[in-house]
């Protein structure tokens, strides 16, 4: 999810789907203080946004809950539409992620109710098994300080490689202490990692990149995060100050339903985890 820091594609990005949401009207900046409203909450579009178009085709009429999805394929301007009020809430991001940004960018985003987890995985279309990675291979990981950090404990809890002792959420390749395979590693956008499969020998991709891109985090990831103790869960988050709003609480409430539990492991079989 250093997306907000390294740069030009995200910018781009980021630039154009805030104005996609500026051109949308009233009704965005309405969703944030208008309870009477539906509540507009941005997602990415996998599994994100599959999960809130569950809810709202077969769960929010029912609860009196107005729902409206917007898809967004950067992990900025969730964050920044959700601050400045043009959408209500978002759902796309664990805390690390969220810590790191509220950090740097001086937002006041909240989590409300934690809901899956991705697991990160490794995978290549060169190699069969991490065992198989050659010496000098290239990796591709997420290039914003909380997914990079996540990406080398993955590789480093598999003994790929082994970090410097106390290193936390903003490790980066230089703390790497042990590095056996002599590995380089690519910095690329999140979203860029399962793209890079074709020119580097593995890549590190979140799980909602390497479902959209028709991997199955279950049987296709070399290695695979761990959902014992995992504090990546994703979450539906607001605003501070706007979590008592009837209609976030309406959501959180069906977003951690027996029936949106179900869905989940019908739908994802395992490559996305329900969390509660």
């Amino acid at each position: 999810m250093r997306n907000a820091i390294k740069l030009t594609t995200a910018v781009l990005a980021a630039g154009a789907l805030t104005f996609g949401l500026s051109a949308c009207g009233s009704s965005g900046s309405d969703s944030a203080s208008d309870t009477s409203g539906p509540l507009v909450v941005a997602a990415s579009p996998t599994p994100h946004a599959e999960i809130l178009n569950y809810v709202k085709e077969n769960l929010a009429k029912k609860a009196g809950l107005g729902l409206e999805v917007k898809e967004f394929t950067d992990y900025v301007t969730p964050n920044t539409a959700t601050e400045d009020g043009s959408v209500g809430a978002n759902y796309f991001q664990n805390q690390p992620y969220l810590d790191d940004f509220n950090k740097k960018r001086g937002t006041h985003i909240v989590p409300v109710v934690t809901v899956h987890l991705e697991p990160l995985g490794l995978y290549s279309h060169k190699v069969k098994s991490a065992d198989a990675l050659r010496s000098g291979a290239t990796v591709a990981v997420p290039n914003d300080s909380v997914n990079e950090a996540r990406a080398l404990k993955l590789l480093d809890a598999n003994g790929i490689i082994t970090l410097k002792d106390g290193v936390g959420n903003e490790a980066t390749p230089s703390d790497i202490a042990k590095n056996p395979k002599n590995l380089t590693f690519k910095e690329l956008e999140a979203a860029q990692t399962p793209r890079s499969l074709d020119d580097v020998d593995a890549a590190v991709v979140n799980g909602n990149y390497a479902i959209e891109a028709d991997l199955k985090p279950a049987t296709d990831a070399l290695v695979l995060e761990s959902a014992k103790n995992n504090p990546y869960g994703n979450f539906l988050a607001v605003k501070d100050g706007n979590e008592d709003d009837p209609r976030v609480k309406k959501l959180a409430k069906l977003l951690t339903s027996a029936e949106v539990k179900k869905f989940i492991e019908d739908k994802y079989a395992g490559s996305v985890l329900a969390s509660f």
